[in-house]
């Protein structure tokens, strides 16, 4: 009875803590960033990377402005000195003050030590950096 017990328990963990460590992992990995300039806040939140596309919910906020930008057009992922375009972005179309939407990107195999995320908006004099170490 107790050899039937420690086995199930010895099962248990060998499944769920492999699960719970790649979840801790990635969201280590994936903290969210914002950058706040020219009246333009922007927020990354990537997301869990265990599928066939890396998706980065991008958030903007202005209050003085309309954004207008095409985010499948201004933005850039650099993972490994290689640069990645977006296969497209789903969310709210230019305009208004508020854009919320995700950013898709095929999944880099294998998975780089780092990714950088830019995003050049309208009136930039730089790119928006957001980037991430593989820990």
């Amino acid at each position: 009875m107790l050899n039937n017990q420690l086995c199930r328990l010895v099962l248990a963990a060998t499944i769920v803590f492999p699960f719970a460590y790649s979840c801790y992992a990635a969201e280590a990995w994936f903290s969210p960033q914002s950058n706040n300039e020219r009246g333009i806040k922007v927020t990354v939140a990537p997301q869990a990377i265990v599928s066939a596309t890396w998706d980065f919910e991008v958030t903007l906020e202005s209050h003085t402005q309309s954004l207008n930008d095409d985010l499948s057009k201004a933005t850039v992922l650099i993972a490994d000195g290689r640069q990645y375009l977006p296969l497209g972005w789903e969310g709210a179309v230019p305009g208004g003050h508020h854009r919320k939407g995700l950013l898709r990107f095929k999944a880099i195999v294998p998975k780089p030590r780092a990714v950088e995320l830019q995003i050049r908006l309208a009136g930039d004099s730089s790119p928006r950096s957001f980037a991430w170490q593989s820990k």
